[in-house]
């Protein structure tokens, strides 16, 4: 994967970003931070010309609502909503007609600041979690379903689970606890990314993000689910019961973590002392699903916020002090070409479509491997490689024909690489 800075966008009297929003189905990008900062921008690539100039702004709408520093949103893509609240608790829902945001709904506890909002993946409700311990769940319409109160420590996150049955809470001291969708208390998760639970007492989840699996996943049963802490502990796992999660330590500052458009990269973002550099800089680490680093990239400035990426996952924005930065992603694309035929492949609902496509005759043959590696190929044949689904975690390879046909196999301990 090759990624690179491309635009910059700056916020007028230089005015604090704190949190961005993109929606990956209509491409809006929801920018909040100090005074009421709210604006929603749309980037129109089909009125660039050369690599250089990569998108003009086709959106550019300030949002008068808010009075308070603007800290969370999030977006309702199948209803074409918007969710924002600021520093003083204040919440106002969004709507767009005839081309501009308006005001729809408009909620305050007077009570506490909100500290994380979710929609569930159907984008029927909505779960508020407020710094005091409570929890608020309403539907799209705004009638409220349920609260309940986490008396204690302050929450700090949630996020719903994609099949919409559990909520689950990250607290200042480092817990994680899950509930179901009727507000009942399930479990506590096992966090194995510190070396004691002395050493995680205090040590704040700075954010969470769970792929809901919408374009596909990877794998079956992929670690899908990422829990990031300040210190830049990550802890990756299937689900909330995994027993046997992915650690890492990015040896950083952290401040947020987000997965692209199919759950196969996570970004983590925050500060850190780079090898080649004596003081600390604004980076962004690109983590597989397995944990493995592919990329770290350098933002300028002196306080990065947050990131996230476009529906597409070939860009990603991050926000730095007053300013929106876009970087231009090249992801590593598996394909080969062998005997006249194309082989290349592509995400699926079930796993990685591959297809041969014979360039002499047009024909396409296609078959889907569960969890596709890398692929090469030569004269006559191409080999997949491919991660076995079973517990023995063997690597295979596929040796195929021109119409996918597999003609050998061979099977690994280690993982297999093109290079």
């Amino acid at each position: 994967m090759f990624v690179y800075l491309s635009k910059k966008i700056a916020i007028s009297n230089n005015t604090k970003i704190h949190c961005l929003a993109w929606n990956s189905r209509q491409g809006w990008i929801a920018v909040g931070g100090d005074d009421g900062l709210l604006k929603v921008l749309k980037l129109d690539s089909g009125r660039s010309k050369g690599a250089g100039n990569t998108a003009v702004l086709s959106m550019n709408q300030a949002l008068s609502g808010h009075t308070g520093r603007v800290q969370v949103i999030t977006w309702n893509e199948q209803h074409e909503k918007l969710t924002t609240s600021d520093q003083n608790g204040l919440i106002i829902v969004w709507t767009i007609y005839k081309g501009d945001w308006h005001e729809e709904m408009i909620n305050n506890r007077n009570k506490s600041v909100v500290k994380g909002m979710a929609w569930d993946s159907d984008g029927q409700k909505i779960c508020i979690v407020y710094e005091d311990g409570a929890v608020i769940v309403g539907s799209v319409d705004g009638n409220r379903i349920f609260g309940i109160e986490l008396k204690g420590t302050p929450l700090t996150g949630v996020q719903w689970s994609p099949d919409g049955r559990w909520l689950v809470f990250s607290l200042k001291n480092g817990e994680v606890q899950v509930y179901d969708n009727q507000g009942n208390f399930s479990m506590k998760i096992d966090i194995h990314c510190f070396p004691s639970a002395m050493v995680m007492t205090g040590v704040p989840v700075v954010s969470m993000s769970w792929y809901d699996g919408r374009n596909g996943y990877v794998e079956k049963e992929c670690p899908c689910f990422a829990i990031c802490y300040q210190t830049g502990q990550l802890q990756i796992m299937k689900n909330h019961n995994d027993d046997s999660p992915i650690i890492v330590d990015t040896h950083m500052n952290a401040v947020n973590c987000c997965w692209n458009h199919n759950g196969s990269i996570l970004a983590v973002v925050g500060s850190a002392v780079l090898p080649d550099d004596n003081r600390e800089s604004n980076v962004v680490q690109f983590v597989s699903l397995y944990g493995e680093l592919i990329r770290t990239l350098k933002i300028p400035g002196r306080v990065i916020s947050c990131c996230v990426w476009e529906g597409s996952s070939l860009r990603v924005a991050f926000a730095v002090d007053s300013f929106v930065y876009f970087a231009i992603i090249r992801p590593d694309y598996k394909w080969g070409y062998f005997s006249k035929t194309l082989v290349f492949s592509y995400p699926g609902q079930t796993g990685t479509h591959v297809n041969f496509w014979n360039t002499n005759n047009n024909e396409v043959h296609s078959k889907i491997v569960p969890a596709l590696c890398c692929l090469a190929a030569h004269k006559e044949y191409c080999v997949l490689a491919t991660k076995s689904n079973d517990p023995s975690g063997q690597y295979g390879l596929t040796v195929c024909n021109t119409i996918s046909t597999p003609v050998d196999r061979e099977y690994l301990v280690h993982r297999p690489s093109r290079k």
